[in-house]
């Protein structure tokens, strides 16, 4: 009788063990601790390595503390680790390397330049992969900051979505821009990817026929374009300052710098043989005509 109860009693003990008894969800064990969010993509002007990424939480539309921070590769690609931070993020990209699309140059971006994407609705312990940081996500955030509210989520959200509309890219935060530097990407790349790597272009062939020494400030003055949600050279009321090489004073961004004067900047890349893609006019016909005939609005 003896050896019956002993044998029940390790049989009872087996199965608490294989059922996860003995209270560790209740203690606070290891099964119940909260999963970490995670957000990991690519930083594109050119791929910009070396670059450091910051994520921030947003707090009353507005950026709030550091929640991670990392170092981009070769690539552009980078992986942050945010905790349990609930509710929009925003990116920002700092320092690093890029190689030009209009010059095929080495490019260090400069110290007063940043890029920046905005993402609504992060949830506890969720995983966004496949995040682009570019020149458009950094020109949405601008705009969605100056919106009432600032960074809510539903500013980040309109603001995303009409720079996406403005340039024909279905999604600016998922989808990977074409490389024009690569042989023959424009073969296997898709419309949106296809427009947003030559939008990317355009702006550092705009920079280059503005003398710009480094295209990095291309995108700053472009953000501050988009910020009150006109492409029109002003920020607000104000004309954006265009300083270039050899000017102390600089000059002003034209007014048509984001519709007609990308159009023809991404003609001109196309032509020229710093595109390697095989993208022609005719592929981009209808971003061409776009941006040639916009008024500026977003």
């Amino acid at each position: 009788m003896k050896t019956l109860r002993t044998l029940l009693a390790a049989i009872g003990l087996s199965l608490l063990t294989a059922c996860g008894g003995g209270g560790n969800d209740a203690d606070g064990g290891d099964s119940g601790a909260p999963i970490s969010g995670v957000i990991s993509g690519s930083v594109t002007k050119g791929p910009v390595r070396d670059a450091t990424v910051a994520a921030h939480g947003i707090e009353g539309g507005q950026m709030g503390a550091q929640l991670a921070s990392a170092r981009t590769d070769a690539d552009g690609n980078f992986t942050l680790s945010i905790g349990t931070h609930a509710g929009p993020v925003m990116l920002q990209v700092s320092a690093g390397s890029y190689t030009d699309e209009a010059t095929g140059a080495s490019m260090a971006m400069s110290p007063g330049d940043v890029m920046t994407a905005a993402l609504p609705g992060v949830a506890v312990g969720a995983a966004h992969h496949g995040i682009q940081v570019t020149p458009l996500t950094a020109m949405a955030q601008a705009m969605a900051h100056r919106m009432a509210g600032g960074l809510t989520d539903a500013n980040i959200t309109a603001a995303n979505t009409a720079m996406g509309n403005y340039f024909s890219v279905a999604d600016i935060l998922h989808v990977r821009p074409m490389n024009p530097l690569v042989a023959g990407a424009g073969a296997s790349a898709g419309d949106d990817a296809r427009n947003y790597g030559m939008t990317l272009a355009a702006m550092s062939h705009y920079a280059l026929s503005q003398n710009r020494v480094n295209s990095s400030s291309m995108v700053t003055a472009m953000m501050n374009d988009a910020s009150d949600g006109v492409m029109d050279g002003k920020h607000g009321t104000d004309h954006i300052s265009m300083p270039m090489h050899g000017m102390m004073g600089g000059g002003r961004m034209a007014a048509t710098a984001g519709t007609s004067g990308l159009a023809t900047a991404m003609t001109d890349f196309m032509n020229s043989a710093a595109n390697a893609s095989g993208t022609t006019a005719a592929h981009m016909t209808e971003l061409l005509h776009k941006l040639a005939h916009s008024d500026g609005h977003l």
